[in-house]
Order: C-alpha cells, then structure tokens, then sequence
C-alpha cells in the first residue's frame, strides 16, 4: 500500500476541521432560521408546568378520569399539530409535517387512552393522517 503524501493529508485534515465547524454552526444557524421549533417545544414545557401547577391548586378535579400527565400528553400534542399547521400554512416555515403530525397524534392518543376505546383512538389518527395528506395534496398544487 502506498501512503498518502503529507499535502494530501494536510488537506483531508483541513476539509474535515471545516466540515466539523460547520456541523457545529449548523445547530445555531437552524435556529435562527426556524425559531418555530424552539417556539413549540417552550410552548410545550410552559404548558406541562401549567397543567402541573393546575393539578397542584386542585383546579384538575373537574377532569377525574384524566391524570395531569393525560392532559399534558394531550395538550402537547394539539401543541405539535398546531406547529405542522403552521408549517404548512406559512412559506417561511415551509417543511415536510407528516412525520411531525404522526408525533402529535401519538402524543394525543397518549393523552386520551384513558378515556377513549384505543381502537376509536387509533382510527381518530388515521383518519387524521388521510386529512393531513389530502391538506398537503391540494396545497401542493396552489
């Protein structure tokens, strides 16, 4: 085997220093660009500390069949689906939503297992997903 030539290492070095800073920088940069990620997931936690406090000053009694942690899952999840609705309402914000809708239901079905039937739960999501790509269909073509 023949070795590489020290300038040729040097640069493969150099390239990879590069691409390992722009990695590093990329976290930043998304951010800026896309504040609506950052702005849903400080929604979700101002949300379960809502719900926590709520449970704490007995304000969640009226909800017997449902725990904090059934209205948190709940909550967070209409909180995630509202996120891809405005993904797919906003061109600024434009991105692919399925995978985050399926998120969203599945934390909304977490949400409500207790109270409904899975199997209506379940079927409440797929119908859900069907809408969702019948939205990005007909948006698509405007």
């Amino acid at each position: 085997m023949s070795e590489i030539p020290r300038n040729e290492k040097q640069e493969k070095q150099e390239k990879q220093e590069e691409k390992d800073e722009k990695e590093r920088g990329g976290w930043d940069e998304k951010w800026r660009n896309d504040p609506l990620g950052a702005i849903t997931w400080a929604a979700i936690l101002i949300w379960a500390g809502l719900v926590l406090l709520a449970e704490n000053l007995g304000l969640l009694v009226p909800l017997e069949a449902l725990s904090a942690w059934n209205v948190i899952f709940a909550g967070a999840g209409l909180i995630v689906l509202l996120q891809a609705l405005v993904r797919v309402l906003v061109p600024a914000y434009r991105r692919p939503v399925v995978g985050t809708v399926i998120f969203g239901l599945i934390l909304i079905a977490i949400g409500l297992g207790d109270i409904f039937n899975w199997g209506i739960v379940w079927a409440l999501i797929v119908i859900a997903l069907g809408v969702s790509l019948l939205l990005r269909g007909v948006i698509r073509r405007q």
